[in-house]
């Protein structure tokens, strides 16, 4: 079973990647079918589908079948998501430092 840090974990591997950036970077005008975005990344079709799937499981991109190509797009819940997670794993929480209680020497 996975668990919490697995799920972020995946979150952050669909950021660390100049491929996958430069796909998120397409997919800010709207939907994108794979042809499209292989046209416009040089990147062989079978390296994009391993991005895509990186990317979905993320949560951070959608996809959906039309045809024989595969069409993606940015996930709001995803998006928003990822951002919250952001914003908790970085929020400093000052009243929380186990040296401030003593626990350093």
């Amino acid at each position: 079973m996975e668990n919490e840090y697995e799920k972020n974990a995946r979150v952050f591997k669909a950021f660390c990647n100049e491929y996958r950036l430069q796909i998120l970077e397409r997919l800010r005008t709207g939907e994108k079918c794979a042809c499209d975005l292989q046209e416009h990344i040089d990147i062989t079709q079978s390296n994009l589908s391993h991005h895509m799937k990186v990317l979905c499981q993320s949560g951070v991109v959608e996809s959906w079948q039309v045809g024989k190509w595969t069409h993606y797009r940015i996930s709001e819940k995803g998006r928003a998501d990822a951002m919250a997670l952001i914003d908790r794993l970085t929020q400093v929480d000052a009243g929380a430092s186990d040296c401030s209680k003593g626990h350093c020497s």
